[in-house]
């Protein structure tokens, strides 16, 4: 592969040769040494688009001569590239942690990616989640690729109008000025990938964005050999219609791993984040048909061994469903690839095979294609379970094969510069590098002066941040001249700063805290004890719900008696969030629990001393605790019920005037809030690196990466023979197990407290090394169910293949709560994902 970037820059003068590199690394979106230098070129461009691309690409040929005489720019340049290539090339967490594992590359999946607003693909948490994951694995050195598209509008940006109402505008996004270059083959052209459409084959331009020490790859349909209809297929993120959100997945997930063939990536770990990337799965099984000589179904029981699928999903209705005759109008032509019928592809994707009238739902296919499966926080791994248990009818709950995965946040991206400074001081500079054993004890250290200061020096920049966006934001909606004026009035840099942003959609209930408007108002012109809010928040074009909830808030704050004090900012993005999560002294945050899969906005003020007040859902269910911040909610599910919405939001009001406003505004004499502080301790030591990526990213290489590349490994071995073989068993369970059965159960109670259980089985003509003989029994407390292995005794005489099984158990409960049961076994294979079949006693 090669990359060229000089035809996209003015002439440039040979000392300065070594921008253009420092601009392509995305590196200096968390790590701000080189901020400076940019700066330095272009302060206006850089305030407003934090893309060095950019500026390089206009800044002015005079401009830059200047620069190649300055001897203070030229040794800031050497030192930064110095430091670049020194952290590229230092020792790195996953080099001493796993020194003698074979992983080449993990490719991660999805279908946004949020970077930095200088490069757009991303909508919400998902692409935020994405972005963290790839610069924390370049961090800590893993080997990840991650793969998405380049959409040449992306996710919308909103308008806030002078009447309070939102619209949309999809500005293009010319790649040129993006940090990205395209990929170049060995012959120097550009890369191009095909894959096959009805009655064409689609072509798709490659892209690649330097993250640190890992790339990511995108495709574009914007080819000048494409129709204009198929030129359009990566415009949108998330938009358009059935067929387009059909061909957008075809492209991340076939032409994904076709690219990363093409470039030499060889990934023995296909990461699909959400469902949206299955189709990699197929792919990747026919390239292993292909190398191998295999049919369809041993290629994909070999390579579904590498396959790391991780649901966002809390609610079964939001998994992306295709209707059946769209799918086979698309898939036919690749379904030959494959050497299967259309039908065979929608049976994977269906939680009954056979019915040909069910949509064909993205997510199963991510499941059947995968041997590890999780969630992104324990509450999501227990609602996971709940939604897939269809897939494995008759097995317990606790059994279904879904794991979690708790979300964090890559800490460097969101730290403000008074936070850095700080937790540098307590903790080191690579404190975020490692394994963070020593970051809770050093950050507890820190006196209650440095930690209150450093916070407030953040509530004073997103004042005077909100300040200036606010103005240019009323100025564009046409606001007068004299209410313009008035911002810079609007709001207080020592009153207690209350911040909310999200996507505005009913589930959220970004309005439960506007439930009683007079309420609301009476604290936050509380001339005593001041208090703000600051919203922001986008709801989708075509959710009129939605945008009825950011109208009813923008009317709320147009009252004189609230302006002053509460302020929506439009178009929420990454500059934005950024400073909001710098800054504010409380996040709220109010979901349907159990619909917040994890979040991670309330995860991204931990580093900077704010503090949480949200619903007991998704991450907060697992960090509360009332030293470190505050909670609603019963830890149960209400659905859409108002008069529950009515009892949160009066605790939610009740929480504020008798326990959040009392404690910040109780000050010493120093003036400080020794209380809150004393919380704000609390919360940065322990949470912050128990939801950093840095924990999460090394729990996906302990816990999956690793165990799955040693079973890919073994299943691909000698061109896929273990998969031959778990292939053979799977046919042979599944043509026997309706004839197997239970005979008679005996239990007998032998002295201390000991037990015998035996029990008949039948088993057809099915091998008895092929299933595995259980004593079950519901777990007392915790999550682990009792289970025990019966051992195989003398054949039933005069019965064909009858065996008496028996296991003497030590027990601490009635004999009766255990009950046999038959299940699926073979060494290698995973129970229940590739065997489902289940037989209990009675």
């Amino acid at each position: 592969m090669k990359v060229s970037p000089s035809y996209l820059l003015p002439p440039m003068p040979e000392a300065l040769g070594e921008l253009a590199e420092l601009a392509l690394d995305i590196r200096w979106s968390w790590s701000h040494s080189a901020d400076a230098l940019w700066k330095r070129i272009d302060p206006d461009l850089w305030r407003l688009t934090h893309n060095p691309w950019l500026i390089l690409q206009t800044v002015a040929e005079t401009k830059l001569e200047a620069l190649a005489r300055d001897a203070a720019f030229l040794a800031e340049l050497r030192e930064q590239r110095q430091f670049l290539r020194e952290t590229l090339e230092s020792p790195c967490w996953y080099a001493d942690a796993c020194p003698a594992v074979p992983l080449k590359t993990a490719a991660y999946f999805c279908m946004e990616f949020g970077l930095t607003e200088a490069l757009p693909l991303y909508s919400g948490g998902l692409g935020m989640l994405a972005g963290d994951f790839l610069k924390t694995s370049s961090d800590l050195g893993v080997p990840v690729a991650g793969v998405g598209l380049l959409y040449q509008q992306g996710y919308f940006r909103q308008v806030i109008t002078a009447q309070g109402h939102q619209v949309e505008f999809y500005p293009h996004s010319d790649p040129s000025q993006l940090p990205v270059l395209p990929v170049r083959d060995a012959r120097g052209e550009w890369l191009r990938v095909e894959i096959p459409l009805p009655g064409r084959q689609l072509r798709l331009r490659a892209w690649v964005a330097k993250v640190g020490r890992s790339n990511l790859y995108l495709l574009d349909s914007n080819d000048a050999t494409n129709g204009p209809a198929d030129r359009g297929i990566t415009s949108d993120l998330y938009g358009g219609s059935p067929d387009i959100r059909l061909q957008q997945e075809m492209v991340l997930g076939i032409g994904g791993w076709r690219l990363l063939e093409a470039v030499g990536v060889e990934a023995e770990i296909c990461h699909l984040n959400e469902g949206h990337a299955a189709f990699a799965v197929l792919e990747r099984a026919r390239s292993f048909m292909v190398r191998h000589r295999q049919p369809f179904d041993v290629a994909l029981t070999a390579t579904r061994a590498g396959n790391v699928f991780t649901s966002h999903t809390p609610v079964e209705a939001a998994f992306d469903r295709f209707d059946p005759g769209l799918v086979t109008r698309y898939m036919a032509r690749y379904a030959e690839e494959l050497g299967l019928d259309p039908a065979e592809i929608l049976a994977l994707g269906r939680r009954n095979r056979d019915d040909a009238r069910e949509p064909f739902n993205m997510t199963y296919l991510a499941m059947r294609g995968s041997l590890s499966v999780n969630g992104v926080s324990r509450l999501h791994g227990e609602v996971s379970r709940r939604i897939f248990q269809p897939l494995f009818p008759r097995w317990p709950r606790k059994e279904v094969p879904i794991t979690h995965i708790t979300n964090g946040v890559h800490v460097p991206s969101w730290d403000s510069e008074a936070a850095d400074a700080l937790w540098t001081r307590s903790c080191g500079k690579k404190r975020w590098l490692g394994s963070l054993a020593n970051v809770e004890e050093g950050l507890k250290k820190v006196p209650d002066e440095e930690i209150w200061a450093a916070h407030s020096f953040g509530r004073q920049r997103l004042v005077h941040y909100a300040r200036e966006r606010l103005a240019r934001q009323m100025a564009e909606a046409g606001a007068p001249e004299t209410e313009i004026a008035e911002i810079r009035d609007f709001l207080d840099p020592n009153a207690l700063t209350l911040g909310f942003a999200r996507r505005f959609t009913a589930y959220k209930r970004p309005n439960l805290l506007l439930l009683d408007q007079e309420r609301l108002m009476r604290i936050l012109t509380n001339v005593q004890r001041p208090v703000q809010l600051i919203i922001a928040g986008k709801a989708h074009p075509r959710d009129s719900a939605g945008k009825a909830l950011v109208h009813a808030w923008t009317r709320f704050m147009a009252r004189p008696e609230i302006r002053p004090r509460a302020v929506f900012l439009a178009d929420y993005d990454m500059l934005l969030a950024e400073q909001l999560v710098q800054g504010v002294d409380l996040w709220i945050n109010t979901p349907r629990r159990p619909w917040e899969a994890s979040g991670t906005s309330g995860m991204k003020i931990l580093v900077n001393g704010g503090l949480n007040l949200s619903e007991l859902d998704g991450w907060w269910a697992e960090a509360y605790r009332q030293e470190i911040g505050w909670a609603i909610g019963d830890g149960r599910e209400h659905g859409a019920d108002p008069g529950w919405d009515a009892v949160e939001a009066g605790r939610l009001y009740e929480l504020l005037e008798e326990e959040i406003v009392p404690c910040f505004h109780d000050r010493d004499s120093q003036g400080i809030p020794r209380a809150w502080v004393q919380r704000m301790r609390a919360s940065m030591a322990e949470l912050t690196p128990k939801f950093s990526s840095n924990r999460m990213v090394r729990e996906y290489v302990e816990r999956l990466y690793l165990p799955a590349a040693q079973s890919y490994e073994e299943r691909s071995a000698a061109s896929g023979r273990l998969a031959g073989r778990i292939c053979r068993w799977q046919e042979d369970v599944a043509r026997h197990w309706g004839s197997i059965h239970f005979g008679d159960l005996w239990i007998e109670n032998l002295e201390q407290n000991r037990c015998r259980f035996q029990v008949s089985v039948y088993l057809d003509d099915l091998d008895p090394d092929l299933v595995l003989v259980e004593l079950y029994a519901e777990p007392i407390e915790g999550d682990v169910p009792d289970r025990h292995s019966m051992e195989r005794g003398e054949a039933l005489a005069g019965s064909i293949n009858a065996y008496l099984y028996e296991v003497i158990l030590h027990i601490q409960r009635p004999a009766g709560d255990y009950t046999p049961r038959i299940v699926p076994a073979f060494e290698g294979a995973r129970v229940p994902l590739e065997a489902n079949q289940i037989l209990w006693y009675r």
